[in-house]
């Protein structure tokens, strides 16, 4: 039935958006993936170069978009996603969330595509409201550290309404919370990947301020689901998707060093500017309108995930830069 769809994928290398092609490819569509690699990795996609579903583009999606032929489907997946990135390339996370989701809106419109975007919980700052539902408008520091991915993403769901609204473009918007599985960077800075990558290298486990802030972390898979059932929806305004078991920071240490069997102890830094001190989705509208909610709990999700960083090269968990930033960044 989808093998005549067609859909690209933006940001295709990466964590997420490599899932995604796995999952198109899967359920029969053909897969145009496009990747500038500032993030993401060939590798993660290198098994689908041989099939004759996926091609792919080495394209930076700040720049102007041309793929020929039908396009049915656009997911707009590019984009750092997390601090140690974007603090990094600032300029450049800006534009994906600006001229990248205006690229790809424009190519919608063109080929009479329906657009999903990958938004994220962060546009809801360090939350006053708690659970966050969709109606919450955040709280967000635009000017702090973290305001070039969160005003971005913000600007993106801006955007995105309005092309929907004047140009009638069938569009939907997914707010990712934490999300883990195989082939998160060791060095990407979030919290999963850097505790598991400690515990590996003997290292240990770095937790900030007391340790008390929340998170809600959801699998990998679980996601997936999630977007392609929303894609294939008839809702075009914000879902949250996301596993609401929520858990302390140290209290998730605690977990991956049970899981790692690691015998090194808690350290304590000071907390992040503008870190979140609580983060858990309101999946009521997932639930009632996708009919999805999390099948994979954390236990299982986490085995899973730390059975992926045991068998990465030793090369790959001493790892500490793997990019070479510097000849991307505009000065």
């Amino acid at each position: 039935m989808n093998s005549h769809k067609r859909v690209l994928i933006t940001g295709a290398a990466g964590f997420l958006g490599s899932h995604l092609c796995d999952r198109f490819v899967s359920d029969g569509y053909r897969v145009v993936a496009m990747d500038n690699l500032i993030t993401g990795r060939l590798k993660n996609i290198e098994h689908l170069f041989s099939s004759e579903q996926f091609e792919f583009y080495h394209h930076d999606v700040s720049k102007f978009i041309h793929v020929s032929g039908p396009l049915d489907y656009i997911l707009h997946f590019a984009s750092p996603a997390s601090p140690i990135d974007y603090l990094k390339i600032p300029i450049q996370t800006l534009k994906v969330g600006s001229l990248g989701i205006h690229n790809c809106l424009g190519l919608a419109k063109e080929k009479g595509a329906r657009v999903l975007i990958a938004s994220t919980s962060e546009v809801y700052g360090d939350p006053t409201v708690h659970p966050q539902s969709e109606e919450y408008w955040g709280n967000v520091n635009p000017v702090g550290p973290r305001g070039v991915y969160d005003e971005a993403k913000r600007f993106q769901e801006a955007m995105t309404m309005a092309y929907h609204t004047f140009h009638r473009l069938e569009t939907r918007i997914v707010r990712i919370f934490n999300t883990y599985g195989p082939r998160m960077r060791l060095n990407d800075g979030r919290v999963l990947p850097a505790f598991i990558g400690q515990a590996l290298r003997g290292e240990d486990l770095t937790v900030f301020g007391e340790g008390k802030q929340t998170r809600s972390f959801c699998y990998v898979d679980d996601l997936v689901d999630g977007i392609v059932r929303l894609l294939h929806s008839h809702y075009s305004s914000p879902v949250n998707i996301g596993n609401p078991d929520e858990i302390s920071i140290l209290d998730f240490a605690q977990e991956i060093i049970q899981l790692t069997g690691t015998k090194q102890k808690i350290v304590f830094n000071d907390l992040p500017v503008d870190d979140p001190k609580q983060r858990q989705p309101d999946i009521s509208k997932a639930k009632e309108i996708l009919n999805w909610e999390p099948k994979i709990d954390r236990k299982e999700g986490l085995k899973r995930t730390y059975a992926y960083f045991q068998s990465l090269s030793q090369e790959e968990l001493w790892e500490n830069e793997h990019y070479n930033f510097d000849k991307y960044i505009v000065r």
